[in-house]
């Protein structure tokens, strides 16, 4: 039974979550000659006009080159081992906080009346910590290896790289 789950975008935008696909489907091809974008497209389920956004943004942010003219088309900047998940999530929609209080970056006081008590603030800090945790020690090489062998991405990590909704099939898993 499929269960719809919240797309809320402060959790994970549209363009970081298809950002984190086609890096994921560059990631598998990486050492080899570079991707076009309509294959990147077709075969992660990306509005191409949205994904040649995405893909410019991506490469000024570092994480791309592309080669122009027959047999053109992207690659990784780096190798796909030295690209973290919470790299790209922050290059896409910056600061990686279900609130402004509890932001590294970009601290905003959030109107509460003794924010160093704040049993909320307290919460979420540790919402964004468990976040960061799995975001940063999660890289591309884990996210392109075989899907169906290793171990399963965590369920959260799932779900919001595939917009939100779980369906029999759709979360990939990690090499061991």
């Amino acid at each position: 039974m499929s269960r719809g789950v919240c797309k809320n975008p402060r959790v994970l935008s549209s363009r970081a979550r298809f950002a984190s696909r086609a890096l994921v489907e560059l990631s598998r091809r990486y050492g080899t000659r570079p991707v076009r974008i309509e294959d990147v497209a077709e075969r992660q389920n990306i509005p191409l006009k949205y994904l040649q956004q995405i893909l410019l943004e991506l490469k000024s942010s570092g994480f791309l080159e592309s080669r122009k003219g027959p047999g053109g088309g992207y690659t990784l900047a780096r190798p796909p081992e030295e690209i973290t998940l919470a790299e790209v999530v922050r290059a896409m929609d910056g600061p990686i906080a279900a609130v402004s209080c509890v932001s590294v970056f970009s601290y905003q006081e959030c109107g509460c009346p003794d924010p160093e008590t704040c049993s909320l603030r307290r919460t979420f800090g540790e919402l964004r910590e468990a976040m960061l945790a799995v975001l940063d020690r999660t890289t591309f090489a884990d996210l392109a290896g075989d899907a169906g062998a290793g171990t399963p991405i965590p369920a959260d990590l799932a779900i919001a790289l595939h917009g939100g909704v779980v369906r029999e099939g759709n979360v990939p898993s990690v090499p061991d």
